[in-house]
């Protein structure tokens, strides 16, 4: 006797600050990767598909993407934040900003 099926996957990839295309609200999005694996005897062996959705928590639409749309909203983050670190002036100690 053997024992076969598939079992899923759910993943958080990230959460983005996005405007929804169906409310129209910029609200944040979870960017969340399903991947459906087979399983024999209860052990997943291999994944069968891999899909890639964002929600809206404002309004709960979900929304399919590809897995480049996806690596790209996962890109945006750490662009911004590579930027923030680099772009901004530093500021020496004992310095404030708000003195004339």
């Amino acid at each position: 006797m053997i024992i076969f099926g598939t079992r899923g996957y759910l993943y958080q990839l990230a959460m983005l600050t996005l405007v929804c295309g169906h409310c129209g609200n910029p609200a944040a999005h979870t960017l969340r990767k399903r991947v459906t694996k087979f399983t024999l005897f209860f052990v997943p062996l291999f994944p069968i598909a891999v899909k890639y959705t964002t929600q809206c928590t404002f309004c709960g639409m979900e929304q399919k993407i590809s897995k480049e749309q996806a690596d790209g909203l996962l890109a945006q983050p750490q662009q911004q934040e590579q930027y923030g670190q680099q772009g901004a002036p530093q500021q020496q100690a004992g310095q404030n900003p708000y003195q004339g």
